[in-house]
Formats: structure tokens, sequence, C-alpha cells
């Protein structure tokens, strides 16, 4: 039996497509299944089942990825100890953020990381919802929520404040928007309903309810861009919009929307030079951004 299989069988319990499996790992579809199916000639088992969503662990399946599992702690806690022991912070560190976090604040960072750690690659997985710690999609992950479960080691990160904001010509051109009750009559920007991954995007309940966005998309960028081109009010982070000279704020004194981001990091990592590397920068960058993610700046 090969571990490098058992691997590989950890990575499609965590993601059942083989091509997103082929994406993470290198390996050609065909490859994969091969080798899926000499781990499986090999153990005497059927590890999964195929279906059109991809590849489901059978209960064998899920037996034999929980021993995996142990294995692959167990062989992070050696790599652990050398990084205590080594004085270089080395490797490559895979970080979850949402996507106006990492596009707008921690993206622009990187040539200050890469100047304080050579030593040290690093992938920014910013998309519109999470990638999952536990699962192990990410070494560490910034998220909206704290997490409730999963082998992770979690702190808070910072508050943040969102507010309304949309182009000054948009409003020149609509009608007066003088209290929150004016908000029924403007083109609002937010998410598509069914795609919002976490319940603390719901803005528009908080500000106000039946309030419902005419222009939607799962990214935040994305409405980001619609507010500053005029197409109508959007919730933004202040982080994103208070430097855009695009935008003007909308009833400041009367919505002013709080958040924070919450740190997760796995427990097999946790204690690596690499990933606490990524840690001590992190904390520098918000320490330094505090006034832009509170609404101060």
């Amino acid at each position: 039996m090969n571990w490098d299989d058992l691997r590989l069988l950890l990575d499609v319990s965590r993601h059942p497509r083989l091509a997103d499996v082929a994406t993470r790992t290198g390996l050609d579809a065909t490859t994969i299944s091969r080798r899926l199916k000499r781990l499986e000639t090999d153990l005497g088992l059927e590890l999964f089942e195929r279906t059109p969503k991809g590849h489901v662990l059978t209960p064998a399946g899920l037996a034999v990825a929980n021993k995996a599992e142990g294995l692959e702690h167990s062989a992070s806690e050696i790599v652990a100890m050398s990084d205590h022991e080594g004085p270089l912070a080395a490797g490559r560190v895979r970080l979850g953020v949402t996507e106006g976090l990492g596009s707008l604040l921690i993206a622009p960072a990187m040539a200050d990381f890469a100047a304080q750690h050579p030593h040290i690659g690093l992938d920014i997985i910013a998309v519109s919802g999470f990638v999952s710690v536990p699962k192990r999609e990410a070494d560490m992950s910034i998220m909206l929520t704290r997490p409730k479960a999963g082998r992770v080691k979690v702190r808070k990160m910072s508050d943040y404040i969102l507010q309304l904001y949309a182009h000054p010509d948009y409003l020149a051109r609509s009608r007066p928007v003088e209290r929150v009750s004016d908000l029924t009559e403007h083109d609002l920007i937010g998410y598509v309903d069914d795609l919002i991954y976490s319940a603390q995007l719901r803005y528009h309940e908080d500000i106000a309810p039946g309030l419902t966005p005419r222009f939607c998309s799962p990214s935040i960028v994305a409405q980001w861009q619609m507010a500053r081109e005029g197409a109508g009010i959007a919730v933004l982070p202040h982080f994103i919009a208070v430097r855009d000279p695009h935008l003007v704020r909308v009833l400041p004194e009367a919505v002013r929307i709080e958040r924070a981001f919450w740190l997760a990091v796995h427990e097999d990592v946790h204690g690596t030079a690499r990933v606490r590397a990524v840690n001590t920068f992190l904390d520098g960058l918000f320490a330094s951004s505090a006034e832009r993610l509170i609404g101060t700046a």
C-alpha cells in the first residue's frame, strides 16, 4: 500500500470531484482514478461510490479516511517539531479569506510579506464563500463567524464596519435620501439571496425589514464596482469604500453595521514556524489597518 495513495484518498474525500483534485494536485483525472482503484485493490475494499456529484466515501472508505487523517496528523506533528527547532520559517501556507478582505487589504500587503519572509509561499484563497480549515482546504482561514467545531484554534482578529455608499451622480439624479425609509425608493445593491453563505451578510435585514436589492452579486467586489459606477446604493465594508473617490457615504449617522473577523488555524499546523509567521504578519496588518476597518479613516 502506498502512503501517497492514502493522501490522495484524503484529497478526494475532501473534494469529491476529480477535476477539483486534479487542479489541486497537478495529476490528471485518469491518474487519480487509477490510483484510487489501486488502493481499493490493495485493501480489498470498496472505498468510494461514484456518483454524479463525484466520489463519495462508502462506510469502509470513511473508516480508512479517519485512520489516514490520524497518520496525516502524526506527520504534521513531526514537521511541527522540526519547525519549532529550526531557525528558519519556510514552506507554504494556504490562507482562506473573504473576497473583499483578501483582495483589498491582504493582497496589497504581499510585497511587505515577501520582504519579511523570503522562504514562505502564501496561497491567498479569496473567494465569495469560505474554505474549510477542518477539512484541510486551507491551513488557516479568516471568517465572518466563529467556528464551533473541528480541530482548530480560533481567535478574534478585528471588528469592522459597513455603511451605505453610492456615487454622487446616482444621488444627484435620484430622490433625496434623508432617512432609512427613503431607501425603499432607491436601487439597492446586495447579495444574491440564495447564494448567501453566512447570515452575517444579510445586511439589508439589519437596516430595515423588507429592503430588497435590485442589483445582486455573490461578489462584494462586483457590488463595489456597481456602486462606484452609479448603479445604486450598496452596503460596503469601510475598508473597501472609504478611500474610493467615486463614492460617498449615505445616511452615515443612521446606518452603521458592525461585524467581526475570526481566524481559524488547524491544530496540525498551528505551532509551525511558517504559520506563526503568517499569524504575526496578519496581526501587524490588522493593527496598522484598524482605522480603515472600524470606520475612523
